[in-house]
């Protein structure tokens, strides 16, 4: 069960207490186990055929693990492979704004920063960003939120960590009051290390007394805004999880067969005296020899026996899996494209991904809208402004370009070419306004002389 605001304004108990109960509940509740699992599917850890084991039973019945079973654990990267994309083609070129100077109230690396809780809002459902002096990201396995009961709104927050197993409990508690932050001692005691302070700080610099602060004050709410990775507000694990087991598992299971099953093996017939130590020997000799003795008179015989593995059933079931993954996620599988492909194609095998970008975009720009509505940033100013990182026909875009240039300006030109980025844009335009301002002469020329301006009632005129 998760804790709510209304809980915590209820709860007669010291802070300190409250929150560590909070990170005991939050810790047992499906959202943080659901991010753990997804967290160790993103290291290419799955946890299905990492726990997977043999068993054999015995005359009895009796179930007990196989020590002679081979059990090889191949996991797939479909997960990270997947929502890297997904993220990298709203995200991979950053964000800009329809004007200037809005980009910049969020504080130096924004575009790093919200690529990042971008990505970790695709593999845990959701990440938090909370501005201060700049804009920092956490992740569902280490934050907690304290949700109000009657509108859902984030009124209260955990930020919780450990270095180690056997490292202290730390944790940050946001409200809209201050922040404030506890730890455990070498007893296992929790408690608040510092008192509240605000999250807003004015700071006076003077040589005698060097930084020193001069006045707090805090943001009109909570300045930590959830970021969703889509309108589903979950993991795209789910769903996909057992896909990826199928796959890793038949993967897996193909290569234990191979392990456990000798590709040639030998029938040695009418040898029944010879004991085990003897038929090692037995084999020995006739690897090194390659040929062996048989006493076919009195019916010895040596056959050997080759085994064959079932490979194409595997192959092609691997092959629907992996697509049915991509197609179910709204991936882009470049293996699907041919080479040359014209941008029709190529738009065609980018649907999926630009119908699922847009949900995914969506939830950025309300997460973007109350970030800067904390800053004091106008709404309509503070939508961010996505430059697509796709595969094109460069040649057939840029063709496409210069047919239409002659109605569109060089801003526009510039932000439709395929291979500059939306950063670049400015600078672009700042350099070719100082060429072109070198270009234009200062004054006039007639005949290779210069004319002289006279002002005449308040009137210009040129005379050579």
């Amino acid at each position: 069960m998760l804790l709510t605001y209304q809980d915590y304004e209820e709860s007669t108990e010291a802070t300190a207490d409250f929150v560590k109960k909070a990170i005991s509940q939050y810790q047992s509740s499906e959202l943080y186990k659901m991010a753990c699992i997804a967290y160790d599917y993103n290291h290419q850890r799955n946890t299905t055929i990492n726990t997977f084991k043999k068993i054999m039973r015995k005359v009895n019945g009796q179930a007990i693990l196989d020590p002679t079973a081979a059990n090889n654990q191949i996991a797939s990267n479909f997960f990270r492979r997947l929502n890297v994309q997904r993220c990298t083609y709203s995200l991979g070129n950053g964000v800009s704004f329809s004007k200037d100077g809005i980009k910049e109230r969020f504080g130096k690396k924004f575009d790093t920063v919200l690529q990042r809780a971008g990505y970790n809002a695709l593999i845990y459902g959701v990440s938090y960003l909370y501005i201060a002096e700049k804009v920092y990201d956490f992740n569902a396995t280490c934050f907690l939120p304290l949700l109000d009961e009657h509108t859902s709104d984030l009124r209260a927050g955990v930020h919780f960590w450990k270095l180690a197993p056997d490292k202290p409990l730390v944790a940050e508690f946001y409200e809209k009051s201050g922040i404030s932050r506890f730890c455990e001692d070498k007893y296992g005691n929790f408690a608040e290390y510092e008192p509240k302070e605000a999250y807003v700080k004015k700071v006076q610099r003077t040589e005698a007394f060097g930084e020193e602060v001069v006045g707090e004050s805090n943001y009109p709410s909570i300045p930590v805004v959830p970021l969703w990775g889509s309108e589903l507000h979950q993991s795209t694990l789910v769903g996909m999880r057992a896909a990826i087991d199928a796959y890793d598992l038949t993967r897996s299971g193909f290569a234990n067969d191979l392990e456990d099953c000798a590709q040639i093996y030998w029938l040695v017939e009418n040898y029944g005296g010879m004991q085990d130590d003897d038929l090692r020997k037995f084999l020995d000799k006739l690897k090194f020899l390659h040929i062996a003795n048989a006493n076919t008179g009195d019916g010895g015989k040596i056959a050997p026996y080759t085994q064959e593995i079932p490979y194409n059933a595997r192959k092609i079931f691997l092959d629907d899996i992996r697509s049915g993954i991509y197609e179910d996620y709204g991936g882009l599988d470049v293996h699907t494209m041919a080479a040359g492909a014209t941008n029709d194609h190529i738009d065609a095998a980018y649907q999926p991904l630009d119908e699922n970008a847009d949900d995914f975009e969506a939830q950025i720009i309300e997460c973007v809208q109350k970030l800067g509505s904390i800053l004091g940033i106008d709404e309509d100013d503070c939508v961010p402004l996505f430059k697509r990182n796709r595969i094109s026909n460069q040649k057939e875009q840029v063709e496409m370009l210069v047919m239409e240039a002659e109605w569109l300006d060089e801003e526009t030109i510039l932000s439709k070419l395929p291979n500059v980025t939306v950063d670049e844009i400015p600078e672009i335009l700042k350099r070719k306004a100082a060429e072109d301002a070198e270009k234009v002469p200062l004054t006039d020329t007639l005949n290779g002389e210069n004319p002289v301006e006279k002002v005449d009632n308040g009137t210009i005129s040129s005379e050579v």
